[in-house]
């Protein structure tokens, strides 16, 4: 990163008051957790794994709804999987005081693990980390389903109503929960600062949120290796790796932050 570039981003922060982040992929990369399409993706890897992710064939095909909890069961999927220095750096801007809202497409609640108010948190895309019916939206935690499948059931029903259980996360072909839309676009139109870290902002609607919260008046950062349609809207980009961006932004010095 250049001095001045992380000199101006660290301006425009700390002349904010209320800032909204907006967190992608890119964030859990040094926590081991590769994408779903890249080189290394998961899909990329077990193609099969990708069917369990569209919602149609997971509700037509039991074969795969077997093969999914078998692989969740065995443990292979983000076993082991910690939050890295990134998500503690954004806990530390909630601590500071500055934190309005944090919107994440990721499903890994590392943001929750590490300290981030879970009130403050919107999971977009959902959470693997819960399971939920898809009948009556009963939600548990994802290894009360783990267990069940150990004990050897091999596609796990609700025990509410007996209708089909899933991760709790938005496969393709479901539709986004309405009222995290909405919150996404407040906290975008209530900031001063809107900070995106590791999303490549390609996906739609949620990408929208940098428009909104630059035509509310609030600056735009984004941290991100790779060029994102956002940039020229950007105040600053910052394309260098998350792990030294962000603690440099917030103001970690031996893992304390000078805002508290």
């Amino acid at each position: 990163m250049t001095v001045t570039e992380i000199s101006k981003a660290t301006g425009l922060l700390a002349a904010s008051e209320s800032v909204t982040v907006l967190t992608g992929a890119g964030i859990s990369t040094d926590s081991g957790i590769p994408d779903f399409r890249g080189p290394n993706g998961l899909w990329t890897r077990d193609p099969e794994a990708e069917k369990a992710s569209n919602i149609h064939v997971y509700r037509s095909d039991p074969e795969v709804r077997r093969t999914n909890w078998q692989r969740r069961a065995s443990g292979e999927l983000w076993a082991n999987v910690e939050p890295n220095i990134g998500h503690h750096a954004l806990v530390h801007l909630e601590r500071g005081g500055k934190l309005h809202t944090l919107i994440t497409q990721n499903v890994d609640e590392l943001h929750q693990r590490a300290g981030n108010d879970p009130s403050k948190v919107i999971e977009i895309h959902g959470t693997t980390r819960k399971v939920s019916c898809l009948a009556c939206g009963w939600r548990a935690p994802m290894e009360a389903a783990l267990e069940r499948v150990r004990a050897g059931e091999a596609d796990p029903h609700c025990l509410e109503c007996g209708g089909l259980l899933k991760s709790a996360t938005v496969s393709f072909g479901q539709s986004l929960d309405q009222r995290d839309l909405v919150r996404c676009e407040q906290a975008a139109l209530e900031a001063d600062l809107f900070l995106a870290v590791g999303t490549s902002l390609a996906v739609f609607p949620i990408n929208e949120t940098v428009s909104i919260a630059k035509s509310g008046g609030a600056a735009v950062v984004i941290v991100n290796q790779q060029p994102t349609p956002y940039d020229r809207m950007a105040d600053v980009v910052l394309a260098q790796p998350i792990s030294e961006v962000l603690p440099a932004l917030v103001g970690m010095t031996d893992g304390r932050s000078e805002f508290g």
